[in-house]
Formats: structure tokens, sequence, C-alpha cells
């Protein structure tokens, strides 16, 4: 039973949010960063002491889903506050998403950083077209590949970096001579900019980092310190990820730098998104509204290894099986952090099972407007407030990849192949995840009622008639 004392804190957060001072939300959001790549989720050889701090402060969710086990679909989830299964596949975005709902209230919105739909100003799917006020993005997916690019765009002017041509060698972009400029470094700076400017008005800023999506590079300053720890390191040749099409500019025809430090590099990269979020949430304290934002931080999918790091190596999944691409847990399970000041209680650490479809219902709530009834969100603002008897549940965490679907309901998990020349099988992995988080051992043979129960629900979401 909560205590006196803490139930008077719930009300007065409660009276805050539905005062007219409305609470300013920042999500921050990292690109393929793994379930167990910060020091608060486990990790132990990559420094993070900032979201590490920010974890103390707040709040942290060991069972929180992203949106899909790949970023497009991912970031969709996250915007429109739809399951994947009502979402379609593709670029194409429904008309209602967040921000359009926070605008509305009088909400200043920005977007800045990697869309990872179609953000070419104009488009119909670019942040512009979908309530954002603020834009400062790639020029399109592919283009979000590459950390140097010759140009970006913000509020529909082309931003061109000049000294970004020509740098890409083999080996890595030119050392020597570098002096070009580091895209995450730019999105940085704007959304402290965007935070300054409108301190004196509630605002959504959504901070999707491109760190660590491969390649994997980062300027000098935050490799040093990780080489001195001289790890095993396999150079990674150039290669991977790039175009053909020139408009993508001078670098990109050849795909990824080449990287002769991955490991360094990859940890390097971390820090220096953890040390930039750092400086997002001093500077909220030097404007004295931190008690007054709600700042979120998660990942869209899980760790990839495609820029030459090991997964191995980092434990980048933590306990969990698979990884990015995986319908696995470490393919959708993220990290995820949420701090508020005063309305936050500090050092929390919650079970409650959520989602990047959560989130348009739990920033409505913060905001103090109504959730829109298409949403397939559970707001989990009652578990911010630490009243997780209040705390709706969410009904299933439902996945799919390529010819397999998944759903979760409580702790436990059907995995389901559509294939139809399996047999049953080769075709259910069940698993209880309060007892297996790592799904090691199939109970699909065991509890043979509940494969059929819960292949019928994953049938009734996807909407996809199969039987075993």
């Amino acid at each position: 039973m909560l205590s006196i004392l803490k139930y008077l804190l719930i009300l007065i957060s409660l009276s805050a949010l539905a005062s007219d001072t409305k609470t300013n939300i920042i999500f921050i959001l990292a690109d393929d960063l793994g379930y167990g790549e910060l020091g608060s989720y486990g990790q132990e050889k990559i420094q993070t002491p900032e979201l590490d701090k920010m974890a103390d402060a707040g709040i942290r969710f060991t069972n929180h889903y992203s949106g899909y086990t790949t970023c497009t679909m991912s970031r969709k989830v996250l915007m429109t506050g739809k399951h994947i299964a009502n979402l379609p596949m593709g670029d194409k975005i429904p008309s209602i998403t967040i921000a359009g709902l926070l605008k509305n209230a009088g909400y200043k919105t920005a977007m800045i950083g990697k869309w990872g739909m179609m953000g070419r100003p104009g488009h119909d799917n670019s942040p512009g077209e979908h309530g954002f006020d603020h834009v400062f993005t790639y020029d399109n997916q592919g283009f979000a590949h590459f950390y140097y690019p010759e140009f970006m765009w913000r509020n529909g002017e082309k931003v061109h970096y000049p000294t970004n041509k020509n740098l890409l060698t083999d080996e890595g972009y030119i050392k020597e001579k570098h002096h070009g400029v580091y895209s995450h470094d730019e999105f940085t700076k704007d959304a402290l900019g965007f935070i300054e400017e409108n301190k004196d008005t509630p605002f959504f800023l959504y901070l999707p980092y491109t760190i660590p999506h491969a390649e994997i590079t980062v300027p000098h300053d935050s490799v040093e310190p990780y080489l001195k720890l001289n790890w095993p390191e396999t150079p990674k040749i150039i290669g991977g990820g790039g175009s053909k099409d020139p408009g993508y500019g001078s670098q990109y025809v050849k795909g990824y730098c080449g990287q002769k430090y991955p490991h360094a590099a990859y940890a390097g990269m971390i820090s220096r998104m953890d040390r930039d979020v750092g400086r997002i949430l001093d500077l909220l304290k030097k404007l004295k509204i931190e008690e007054n934002t709600l700042v979120l931080f998660g990942s869209d999918n899980g760790a990839s290894p495609e820029g030459g790091q090991t997964l191995e190596f980092f434990q980048s999944s933590g306990k969990l099986r698979g990884d990015k691409r995986s319908i696995y847990e470490a393919g959708t399970r993220t990290p995820f952090i949420a701090y508020w000041p005063k309305t936050i209680q500090a050092g929390q650490v919650t079970d409650h099972i959520s989602a990047y479809c959560d989130f348009m219902a739990t920033a409505c709530d913060v905001a103090g407007i109504k959730t829109p009834e298409h949403s397939d969100g559970v707001s989990y603002l009652p578990s911010l407030l630490g009243n997780r008897h209040q705390q709706a549940q969410r009904p299933y965490i439902f996945n799919a990849w390529k010819s397999w679907s998944s759903v979760r309901v409580k702790e436990w998990k059907l995995i389901a192949n559509r294939k139809k020349d399996l047999s049953p099988a080769e075709r259910f992995e069940l698993y209880n995840l309060e007892k297996d988080e790592g799904e090691m051992k199939n109970l699909a043979t065991q509890h043979p009622e509940k494969v059929q129960s819960l292949h019928k629900l994953i049938n009734k979401i996807s909407k996809r008639h199969y039987t075993p």
C-alpha cells in the first residue's frame, strides 16, 4: 500500500499536470543501441555516466519494447501510437501523430535528427507535414547512414557542409586534415538552441540521434580514451550501406567507412551521445525548467554488428537472445529511462510491460489532452508517478519479422512461423520470460493449450489466418 506521503506527492504531481503550466516533453532516441549497452543495464566496457545518472535520478524500465525490430516501422509506431499490425508497411505515415496533437495543444514542436522515413522538405511523409514546427534532419533514410553529410535540411533550407567533401578514404575519414562536421554534434547544438529558445513556452523535442548506427566513426577525442585500453580489434574494410545515387554526395558510393578500431570507435560513439544527453539535462537545470520537463530515452531496436564491432565483446544484448532484425527479445526490448525531477521518485526500477505505441497515450496524459481513439497505447504515467497499483496493463506485445510473428501476454511469449511446410514442433516456440529471460527453453510441447490460445491471438492481431 502506498504511504500517505507518497500518495500526497502523486496528488500534487497530478494537480500540476492539470494546471495551466504544461510539462515539456523530450524524447531522445538512439539508433541500434542494444539492451545491454548502458551501464545501468549491465554494460561494463562502454562508459555511460550521464545516462546512468539519469537512471539513478529517475526510473528504469526492464520490460520496455520498441515498435519493431528495424527502424522505420519502429519510429512510425512511436509517432502514431499504433502497433505494427495496424500500420501500413513502408514510409507512409497516418495523419495523426503525437507531434500534431501536442502542437494543437499549444506546444512548440521540433524533430532534430534521423526521421527514418522520407525527410526531404515538401514530401508528404516529411516531419514538417506531421506536426513539427522546427525540423533539422538528413535528406532521406539512406543519407542518415553516414555521419559526415555534405548537406542537411533545416526548416526547408539546405544546410551545406563543404568541409565534408572528399574526406573518405579506404581506411576511414581523413584524420590528419580532418576538419569535417560530425552530424551528431550538429543535432546536439540544434537541440540545445531549440530548448533555449523555447524555455518560456511548452515544447516537445523529438531528438532521434543516429548513434550508434553503422557506419562506425566518431571524432578522435571520443575514441582516444578507449584506444588506451588496447582492446582486441579486427579492422573493418570500407563497404556496406552505400548507394550509387549521386545525391548522396562524394563519400557514399563505396558505403560505410573503413574502421581500424571498430570496438574503440563504437564505444566512443555511445560515450559521445551519453555526454550530450548530459549537456541537455544540464541546460534544463541551468534554465530552471528541469522540474517541468519529462525526458525519455530509448532505442529504436536492438544492437547490430554491421559497423564491424562484435556484439559478443560488449555483451550488447545483455542476457537477452537475438539482436536487430530478430523476433527474439533483444530485437525489440530496449533500454528505457524516464527522468522528471520532483515528479518521478529517484532510483526506481519497474518491470511494467510497455512499448513505443504507449508513448502517445502517455504524452497526452502528461499534456492534459485526450488520447485519440485509434491509439493502441496504454499510458505508463502511473508507473512514472510510482503508482503501480493504478497502472493499466498492456494486453499484449506483438512483433513480426519476415515469416515470423510473436506475441507476449504477461510472462508468456509465443513465436510462430507462417511457413506451411513446417511441422508444429518447428513452427512454434513458447517461452516463460519470467523464468527464462534468455529464451533458451522452448516449452511449446509442454503447454499445447497455451500455444493454441496465443496462436489464435497472433492470428487475430495480424489478420493472417493460418492453422497448424
